[in-house]
């Protein structure tokens, strides 16, 4: 057996690296993953799942519109009018933050960005920082003042900067909506001013408010009950400013993290909040209530029947590693399938055991590759029946390899 192999491991080198590469990824055949069918392989493990909670009670009784959401999955567990076309207010910036926050993941701003302040941007009215025309801010201090103090003057200006117009960026706002499904909404500007045809519901508000908290640095500016920033134009002499959190849920309900309050007279008074208890981590949306104190109240009390009724159930963390896969002519030759976010499903309290996951990843993979390339999924079943579908991705980049590293993989099976 072994002149057999070195004899091919001789031709492999008149021949050249083709063959060479089919005789090294049939020599690492023992390290493949075993096949269920010509493109997947299949992993069975035990975590639970299960569905969505009802109720017939009213839980929102003085909001024109409600919703309940669980932020890992996404499942609806309340809703009242969810999908009624109504004023947003302020809680319109949930989606100024959102579209702010991916430039900075995308590279094209960074939270340490100074940007001057436009004559538009300085001359807005109701909540602001009182910002003037030409002095600059940190891309971070407007944000903190969006998510804080509910600056409408903020919202121009990173609007401004990230699209190079303000009517650039809610073009950029109503097509972001519809990526993620929001069939209610139209956005007239960045801050939720008075405004006709400018509307969402509280469907729309919990999918743009689920996407926001998967940005971890918001959540700091979230929880912040009171800070100073520094305004005023350079040479002259800086006034001091205090942001105060408009969101006083932070105060009144244990564990609440978010998200952004809003209030005109059209709007009424408005709330996306979210709390996080154990692992789960639940939204819920209440638009038009006619006091800030029915405002608080529902709001909770949509949070209380949540936490009361379900649990989260963990599938696996971002980055987490579900499984490993062989890259023919990787380099190098394995690779992690890896959740590329928190995968997480909702829970009934008390019924974990009823479902569980499989995880399948695709076989047969070629280099090159890129980390964030999709390698698998996680398949939730209950009782046969499948209930959510969750990718797994590659964790790294992938080359091809070279002649001498398969030379050298080859040398060492031989010996």
């Amino acid at each position: 057996m072994f002149s057999y192999k070195l004899t091919a491991l001789v031709l492999a080198f008149m021949l050249g690296l083709p063959t060479l590469s089919v005789i090294a990824n049939d020599t690492y055949e023992e390290d493949l993953p075993v096949l269920i069918n010509d493109r997947l392989q299949v992993i069975e493990t035990s975590i639970p799942v299960t569905v969505k909670a009802e109720t017939a009670a009213v839980l929102a009784e003085t909001a024109k519109s409600a919703i309940l959401i669980d932020s890992g999955s996404g499942t609806v567990l309340y809703e009242k009018n969810s999908h009624e076309r109504l004023a947003p207010a302020s809680i319109t910036k949930i989606m100024t933050m959102l579209l702010t926050l991916e430039a900075i993941d995308q590279g094209r701003i960074a939270l340490k960005d100074e940007i001057t302040i436009s004559q538009r941007a300085a001359s807005m009215g109701g909540s602001q920082m009182y910002m003037e025309q030409g002095e600059q801010q940190a891309v971070e201090t407007l944000l903190k003042g969006m998510a804080i103090g509910s600056a409408n003057d903020a919202c121009v200006a990173c609007a401004e900067y990230v699209a190079g117009t303000e009517e650039i960026f809610i073009e950029m706002m109503n097509k972001r909506a519809r990526e993620l499904g929001m069939e209610d909404t139209n956005f007239v500007n960045t801050n939720g001013l008075p405004a006709a045809d400018h509307y969402t519901s509280a469907y729309d508000i919990g999918l743009m408010s689920k996407e926001l908290l998967k940005h971890k640095i918001a959540h700091e500016w979230f929880n912040t009950w009171q800070t100073k920033v520094l305004v005023g134009l350079a040479g002259k002499k800086h006034t001091e400013f205090e942001l105060t959190n408009t969101n006083r849920l932070i105060k009144l309900y244990p564990g609440a993290n978010g998200i952004k309050t809003g209030f005109t007279q059209e709007a009424g008074y408005c709330l996306s909040g979210s709390a996080t208890k154990g692992d789960l981590t639940l939204i819920a949306v209440v638009l038009g209530c006619d006091t800030t104190h029915h405002r608080w109240g529902e709001t909770m009390k949509l949070l209380d029947y949540g936490f009361a009724t379900c649990e989260c159930a963990v599938i696996a963390k971002q980055g987490e590693a579900l499984g490993r896969i062989t890259v023919e002519k990787g380099s190098p030759m394995m690779i992690n399938a890896i959740a590329s976010s928190d995968i997480s499903v909702l829970v009934k309290k008390g019924e974990r055991d009823k479902v569980e996951t499989t995880v399948v990843l695709f076989e047969k993979l070629k280099a090159p590759m890129e980390a964030g390339d999709q390698v698998g999924e996680v398949i939730a079943m209950k009782d046969g029946i499948e209930v959510g579908r969750y990718p797994l991705v590659a964790d790294a980049d992938i080359k091809i390899a070279g002649l001498h590293e398969i030379y050298i993989r080859m040398l060492r099976t031989l010996l």
